[in-house]
């Protein structure tokens, strides 16, 4: 079975895009598959991005929660409610940001390809599923700045499962993990003060 690139996927759907106003439907449709993917990496990229601000975790955390929750009870493709998937963006909008996104994903696509298959079948993939429940749960903590490096991990999850690569779902899965394990660890045995430690150690690397 031959595996279309990301990127031949985004030049289609730009050749298709000739109304003013595109349906959520047919973006959807449009990923098919891959919409998970798709949706939980554009949803965890900006959410990657150190926030100071108390209760902005929770907010970005809901779609992230939305779409890991599909992806661990082993859908394939994304489910929305009907009124959602009815509603329409500007086709311009849409071609604007695939034209942005054109360059970015073709210098992925030399870093990340198809490998591993079997971390993306469903069985494996409900493991995975249930990492990025947890991680899009440590998202939601109202302690700044601690969202960064799970949505980092959750970002790669997503490219790994638009690309197909199982090597980057694993170290997705691998950041989320420690992450948790770390957070937890520093709450329970530091309390006030781990948690100190840790946003010292994220800001080290802003």
């Amino acid at each position: 079975m031959i595996i279309r690139s990301l990127s031949e996927l985004l030049n289609d759907l730009h050749e298709h895009l000739t109304q003013e106003r595109v349906k959520f439907d047919q973006l959807l449709t449009a990923f098919h598959e891959r919409g998970i993917g798709f949706f939980l990496f554009l949803f965890a990229l900006p959410a990657a991005i150190p926030l100071p601000a108390l209760g902005i975790n929770t907010i970005i955390a809901l779609p992230l929660l939305f779409l890991t929750t599909q992806l661990m009870i082993g859908r394939d493709t994304v489910w929305m409610p009907l009124s959602w998937r009815e509603k329409s963006i500007k086709s311009a909008a849409v071609k604007s940001f695939l034209d942005k996104a054109a360059p970015y994903i073709t210098k992925i696509e030399y870093l990340f390809r198809p490998r591993l298959g079997f971390i993306t079948q469903k069985g494996v993939s409900t493991i995975v599923g249930i990492c990025a429940v947890i991680m899009a749960l440590s998202v939601s903590i109202p302690i700044p700045l601690t969202n960064t490096v799970p949505s980092m991990g959750l970002a790669l999850i997503g490219i790994g499962l638009m690309m197909r690569d199982g090597l980057a779902i694993i170290a997705g899965v691998l950041i989320g993990v420690i992450w948790v394990t770390l957070i937890f660890g520093a709450i329970i045995f530091l309390g006030a003060e781990g948690i100190d430690l840790i946003k010292e150690f994220i800001k080290s690397f802003i």
